[in-house]
């Protein structure tokens, strides 16, 4: 529809009273809300008004630029690795192992605490008050459909190293447990639940932990969509520099190793699939010959720009995973999976807080277990976060953050476990059975394992090309996506929707193929699994400063949502501006704490005739305008401006009295007995966190157009289409 353009009542000024509320309360973290004195050295943000800075001080330049440092520094490490591997490859597997016993005997602990709190975190963002903080402007909403996105989170989530551990990880815990003895009745019991744990919440909170903390900044704040941007809040202005560039490189080498070991066991698994549907000869240069195919489908999808197809198929891949589930279902031991499925999520939440934390400690050569399991998938998960976490941003645009977590961490965890516990118990019941054979080979060759169980299904060769070509759809969007995260971390993008440099995506393309062929060499899957636990220790220390610098920036959120007023202009939450106040204003604010008879007769006087006569010119322009009275939380009531806009969402303006305690630093009264009232504007988008006493019924009337404006602001962007991202 045609909107005609806002009201412009025009409406005499008032002198202000002589009564104003003070615009300082003490937040529930502690203090006064006044923005403290700071060092000039010190270029944090202290409010959220210092966060609306952080998109004209992270980017210099309005056009896509090669961050040059992060780019040449991560290119280094990893050229340099793939080189020593590829040259000497015994010597580097040995080395890699002995780093990798060090670290499981040494840091296991630390590994386990790091995942354990990234739990916490996440779980504490989804329960408490931010929980309804919205990855975008309060009045932003979501872009997909509740399925589609749940599916796309499943889809973005998951690679081929789920079905490549879905067998050999059951088979291994109920032969070789971390406790106990192998082959009981409690290793049987525990067999699935391990590889349902290390694919589990854990995981998947790391990705939430990274995707909402970009998503965040992106879309609320309009940063760039990468981690230097989440960490603004905790950094400032040095997240531009040497600092910044630092840790994105950091995250870079991480995200290109994590990769590289998912490409490794891919082509691992794959190999096996085409030996036996095309009756290849398995090996080395058939698992070469399949990174050099992902790289070449990279740049041909880079260069044509058929980005499209591959996110078509990212979504294939899903329909396909569901479609293998089901025929194991239906042609497997139907009654026995279903029965083991829900025991197995029965037993996998019975025991989460015990295994989360579960270091053996008092189990002799229990490090091993742990670096080859545990800490490996820790790793496995840190070192995928960024990479999953922007997806995950991407599509999750106006969610809010309690939406998110509990998807994240529920839904495609549950898809997960449907997968791994088909696979899993298919694969023990082979071994109850009796069928040694089996057993071993799914132990030490987990590749011809997998392929073995599906050959025992009826319809053998039906299953394995679907299989295959699951995996094969799941193997090809890692490599592709995975290349168009690369070239975004190595660069300074303005705009959340946009990707790095083609050419770019080409380099990244080519450099992880060389890494993966070069662990490859180095001794495969094992060495890939050295290298991956390795690398993805700094990123811990990454993933400890985003919580810090989140939590910061939602402390502000906390401080603004309950009642602080900013003593400056600045922006509201809602989008406009917290109306302008004479110096004289302010100062009455700084001295006066109004009961609730001054508040309600300021109302009456001032606040309800300016909403009368916007109401009025509305009505002169055309608009449906209703006009009443609402209770806000505490029971008291507010008047409510309301203009219909046909299809389009109202606009609604309330004025809530609410009561508020007053600041110990008053000095007239104690804050544990008294009182006073403000006159907070409520929009769809929330509270706009300021109050109107004190102001002219022009201010006011100005004070409502600003919502209106940024109603229609709002609306603009909604209807804005936005590309689907590509998934892992």
């Amino acid at each position: 529809m045609t909107t005609p353009p806002p009201p412009n009542p025009d409406s005499d000024t008032e002198p202000a009273p002589s009564q104003a509320p003070h615009p300082l309360e003490r937040s529930r973290f502690g203090g006064t809300g006044q923005r403290p004195e700071r060092a000039a050295s010190d270029n944090a943000p202290f409010s959220r008004s210092d966060l609306s800075k952080g998109k004209e001080e992270l980017l210099e330049h309005p056009a896509v630029r090669i961050s040059w440092r992060v780019l040449i520094g991560a290119s280094v490490v990893i050229l340099a690795f793939s080189l020593w591997a590829i040259a000497l490859p015994e010597g580097a597997r040995t080395t890699m192992k002995a780093v990798v016993d060090w670290i499981a005997t040494n840091l296991g602990w630390y590994y386990v605490l790091t995942m354990a709190l990234v739990i916490g975190f996440v779980v504490w963002v989804a329960i408490s008050k931010e929980g309804d903080v919205r990855l975008g402007p309060d009045d932003s909403r979501p872009q997909y459909k509740l399925g589609t996105w749940v599916a796309m989170l499943f889809a973005a989530g998951v690679g081929i190293d789920l079905l490549f551990f879905s067998v050999t990880g059951p088979v291994v815990q109920y032969l070789h447990p971390p406790s106990g003895a192998g082959g009981s009745a409690a290793a049987m019991q525990d067999a699935v639940v391990w590889t349902m744990f290390h694919y589990g919440i854990a995981g998947w909170s790391v990705y939430a932990l990274l995707g909402m903390a970009m998503g965040y900044f992106a879309y609320r704040w309009g940063m760039p969509l990468s981690i230097r941007a989440a960490l603004y809040p905790l950094l400032g202005k040095r997240v531009r520099g040497p600092l910044g560039d630092g840790i994105s490189a950091i995250a870079l080498v991480g995200t290109v190793f994590g990769v590289a070991t998912s490409m490794g066991i891919g082509v691992v698994l794959l190999g096996v699939g085409f030996s036996l549907i095309f009756g290849l000869e398995q090996g080395l240069t058939l698992q070469i010959a399949l990174v050099i195919g992902a790289v070449v489908l990279t740049i041909a999808a880079t260069t044509s720009g058929v980005d499209r197809g591959i996110r078509w198929i990212s979504e294939l891949n899903l329909w396909s995973a569901v479609a293998m589930m089901v025929y194991i279902l239906a042609t497997g031991q139907t009654a026995f999976l279903l029965n083991a499925l829900v025991e197995n999520i029965g037993q996998f939440l019975v025991t989460l807080p015990a295994r989360t934390l579960q270091t053996f400690a008092y189990e002799p050569g229990s490090s091993d277990w742990m670096g080859s399991w545990t800490l490996f998938f820790w790793a496995f998960w840190l070192a995928w976060g960024p990479f999953v976490g922007v997806f995950l941003a991407r599509i999750s645009r106006g969610r809010t953050l309690r939406e998110f977590v509990i998807a994240a961490i529920t839904a495609p965890v549950l898809c997960d476990f449907i997968i791994v516990s088909f696979f899993g118990n298919s694969a023990l019941y082979e071994v109850l059975q009796g069928n040694t054979a089996f057993a071993e080979l799914a132990v030490q060759s987990p590749e011809q394992g997998w392929y073995a169980l599906l050959a025992m299904f009826p319809g053998a060769m039906f299953l394995i090309g679907l299989a295959t070509f699951s995996g094969l759809l799941f193997y090809l969007t890692s490599a592709n996506s995975g290349a168009m995260v690369m070239s975004n971390f190595s660069a300074s993008i303005p705009d959340p929707s946009q990707d790095g440099p083609k050419w770019l995506r080409i380099f990244w393309a080519l450099l992880t193929a060389l890494l993966t062929v070069a662990m490859l060499l180095a001794g495969g899957v094992v060495t890939m699994e050295y290298a991956t636990l390795i690398f993805a220790l700094p990123v811990t220390v990454i993933a400890y400063l985003v919580m810090a610098s989140f939590y910061k920036a939602l402390r502000m959120e906390r401080a603004e949502r309950e009642g602080q007023v900013l003593r400056r202009p600045s922006l509201a939450p809602s989008g406009g501006q917290v109306p302008e106040r004479s110096w004289k204003q302010r100062l009455g604010q700084l001295l006066t704490f109004p009961s609730q008879r001054e508040a309600t007769q300021f109302l009456e006087r001032t606040v309800r005739p300016a909403l009368d006569d916007v109401a009025a010119e509305f009505r002169n322009q055309g608009y449906e305008v209703e006009r009443g009275t609402v209770s806000s939380a505490s029971g008291m009531e507010g008047p409510l401006l309301h203009v219909s806009m046909q299809a389009l969402r109202p606009f609604d303006y309330q004025v809530a009295l609410v009561q508020a305690p007053v600041p110990t630093f008053s000095g007239k009264m104690a804050r544990d007995t008294d009182v006073y009232y403000r006159l907070e504007v409520v929009t769809q988008a929330g509270s706009g966190g300021y109050d109107l006493m004190g102001l002219t019924k022009r201010q006011v009337i100005d004070d409502v157009l600003e919502r209106y404006e940024a109603h229609l602001a709002s609306l603009a962007t909604a209807s804005e289409p936005r590309p689907a991202s590509a998934s892992r």
